[in-house]
């Protein structure tokens, strides 16, 4: 059975580029019927928080994904401890006592020097005596043995990808405070939870080289491995300073639409033209990993905006009811206000905006030259309410006493009624007008 997991980190809100690959993992569960499993990888305490817990998952089913389990790292603690104790046993898992300070002044001499600044192994020539002494004098941390040779796996987007092992570090699995580090427990709990597939971001390419002999070492098969490319600004800069304005919670707070960027998401930097989805299972059926290139991938927040009202224009009333209700508009007018509005409001947000005009009214304005015209169509113009007969009969009688006509007659009042040059049917708009327009007592030439 296919098995994949989505392993979010709770130290802050889950962002745009997290979401790649929550996505990626859960199509491809999703297609071959297999099981999703969120998982929390919590093993940092100090940065950890409950509110960031629920806050993903409260975006994930906002974006409207499910999980068949939800595992936390927090609570699987003595999985890393036996795993590690048979690591120590089989000689792959070894105590070291330099400090950070330390670790730090051989990296700078290795590159001084030319070298790749890798660990040097020097715990492992210690003797009992030695480390005996050491540990009465510091704490310390663990690290995993990598065998030598190249580290090889066929990846899902990368193609064939070859690594040697001797210029990596051994990777640190605990530290001095007892913390259990990423790469070990995550390649613990991939191992004994069965996951088969994993799709994570491109800087996690030296990581999976090392999780691979981890996993192996576990007496586990690795799971298949595909890294898809980072995101970059419009301008290909780096989005690492941005990511905290684009937070999945702050884009729904904006009013973007969850279907806007799953269909966005699940296409950009694939070969695959982004295509707007009604639902998630959409979504996923229309999903090709391998259509997905190793070229950064340009993300525009921009681009949510257009799909987002198109998301909106092809709602039903229904689905857009409680919108509607929280902004005022009556049940009886609902389904004309929809039906002459849907196509103009860009986020739902607008509805109240919308709704304003129409049943408070506003200071219209005119340019200087149509301020006559403007006032002449008001004095024509009777109280509500209106019928959808009311623009044709307006108009036609202000073209006849005015000459006025095309943009010149219908623009200006349009401008009048709504405070907008472009928008809906101005017909359906009139009937759903709560009090007649009227004219600001100055106004700014358009």
């Amino acid at each position: 059975m296919t098995v994949t997991r989505f392993a979010p980190s709770p130290t802050g809100w889950i962002h745009i580029g997290n979401l790649r690959a929550a996505l990626f993992n859960y199509a491809i569960a999703r297609q071959a019927g297999g099981t999703f499993i969120l998982r929390i990888d919590d093993t940092d305490p100090v940065r950890s928080r409950e509110e960031y817990v629920q806050g993903l998952k409260e975006d994930l089913s906002w974006l409207g994904f499910t999980w068949d389990r939800e595992e936390r790292q927090s609570l699987r603690t003595d999985r890393y401890e036996e795993a590690k104790r048979r690591l120590i046993e089989g000689g792959r898992v070894y105590e070291c006592f330099e400090t950070s300070t330390e670790l730090d002044l051989k990296r700078k001499k290795q590159l001084s020097m030319g070298k790749p600044p890798v660990y040097d192994r020097s715990a492992l020539r210690l003797s009992e005596e030695e480390k005996a002494k050491l540990r009465q004098e510091r704490p310390s941390h663990w690290r995993f043995l990598l065998d030598p040779g190249r580290i090889e796996w066929e990846d899902g987007i990368l193609g064939p990808i070859s690594i040697d092992a001797e210029s990596v570090s051994d990777p640190v699995i605990q530290k001095e405070d007892g913390q259990w580090l990423y790469t070990f427990a995550s390649s613990v709990d991939d191992a004994e939870m069965g996951v088969t597939d994993i799709v994570r971001g491109a800087d996690h390419v030296t990581n999976t080289a090392t999780q691979i002999q981890i996993i192996r070492a576990l007496g586990a098969e690795p799971p298949r491995f595909a890294h898809h490319s980072l995101l970059t600004g419009p301008q290909g800069e780096g989005l690492s300073k941005r990511l905290g304005t684009l937070s999945l919670r702050d884009l729904r707070a904006q009013g973007v639409e969850p279907m806007a960027v799953l269909s966005l998401m699940a296409r950009l930097g694939s070969s695959d033209p982004v295509e707007l989805r009604s639902s998630v299972q959409e979504v996923v059926d229309g999903f090709r990993l391998g259509s997905f290139g190793a070229a950064p991938t340009k993300f525009d927040a921009e681009d949510l905006w257009p799909l987002t009202q198109r998301v909106i224009a092809h709602k039903p009333v229904e689905a857009v009811a409680p919108a509607l209700a929280r902004a005022g508009v009556p049940e009886g007018l609902q389904a004309g206000f929809w039906a002459a509005l849907h196509e103009n409001v860009a986020k739902e947000s607008e509805i109240a905006e919308w709704w304003r005009v129409l049943s408070e009214g506003h200071a219209g304005t005119a340019a200087p030259e149509d301020r006559d015209f403007v006032e002449e169509a008001l004095r024509r113009l009777p109280e509500p309410p209106y019928s959808e007969a009311t623009w044709g009969e307006w108009t036609a009688a202000l073209k006849e006493a005015t000459g006025r006509k095309g943009k010149g007659l219908f623009q200006p009042l349009r401008r009048l009624v709504t405070g907008r040059d472009a928008g809906p049917d101005m017909g359906a708009v009139m009937p759903l007008l709560q009090v007649k327009p009227s004219l600001a007592e100055t106004s700014d030439a358009a």
